[in-house]
């Protein structure tokens, strides 16, 4: 028996019938391979997506980007950060980069909190993000909650929820670490050596808290009854509000923090 194979018109009354209303902001993760097999692949993916919006809706997604180089690499050799041509992060999955390639596509300037977003919001949603502390006050995080976005999971795994750095940045719990590298980023006088600073973000931000916590802070959203859930091709999907998801995972945190920081 031949696998199903779902099309764009099928995901989008898919995407409808989870939540998504045409004007959302939506800031989607996906998993290409949990969706099952898509006549079209990503591209078709996406059309769904902004069919469900429609024009008035704005995608956007967090595209890091993949450096292919090390710091004790020759300085000489390493390319300045491309903002246009810079691909996402190769572990966030071929949805985020097909769409950073998407036709009128624009990408904030941070290259490692970086966001890329099509439609009317856009340019407000990644103008001016800031370098430091790229995740907080003033980034496109900020806005997307401040803006009332919802989070898309398209069969990725809960624990994928990046406005949750935004959570931790916000968060008063103590211990949280900091980083420190350096980047090389066009400026005004050229190419520069530009020094980032910002609360880790390749595991939670304090020693004390659970490796999994992404994933238990959305698993506990969900089971308090918000967000909601449902079938987009093979997958099971969740839809999640940004404002309300942002105010339980900072709580989440301080109580946490308030049973096991030292």
């Amino acid at each position: 028996m031949s696998e199903r194979r779902w099309k764009r018109q099928q995901m989008e009354s898919q995407l409808v019938q989870l939540g998504v209303r045409e004007g959302d902001l939506l800031m989607v993760h996906a998993s290409l391979r949990s969706l099952g097999s898509v006549i079209g692949g990503a591209n078709s993916v996406m059309q769904a997506l902004l069919g469900a919006l429609g024009p008035t809706g704005t995608l956007c997604a967090y595209v890091d980007f993949e450096p292919f180089f090390e710091e004790n690499d020759d300085p000489a050799s390493i390319p300045v950060f491309d903002k246009q041509t810079a691909s996402a992060a190769r572990d966030h999955g071929v949805l985020h980069e097909t769409l950073r390639k998407w036709p009128g596509a624009l990408r904030s300037d941070h290259p490692d909190a970086g966001v890329a977003a099509i439609g009317p919001k856009a340019a407000w949603l990644i103008e001016n993000h800031p370098l430091q502390y790229g995740y907080g006050p003033g980034s496109p995080f900020d806005r997307f909650v401040q803006a009332t976005g919802r989070v898309l999971h398209l069969g990725s795994p809960l624990d994928t929820t990046t406005l949750i750095h935004y959570a931790e940045h916000l968060a008063p719990i103590p211990g949280k670490r900091l980083v420190r590298y350096r980047r090389l980023l066009p400026t005004e006088q050229g190419a520069s050596w530009v020094e980032i600073e910002e609360f880790d973000t390749s595991d939670p931000v304090a020693d004390y808290l659970p490796v999994n916590c992404f994933e238990l802070i959305v698993a506990d959203y969900l089971k308090a009854g918000m967000g909601s859930r449902g079938p987009i091709g093979d997958a099971e999907c969740h839809l999640l509000e940004a404002q309300e998801l942002t105010a339980f995972a900072v709580d989440w945190l301080q109580r946490y923090a308030a049973l096991h920081a030292k």
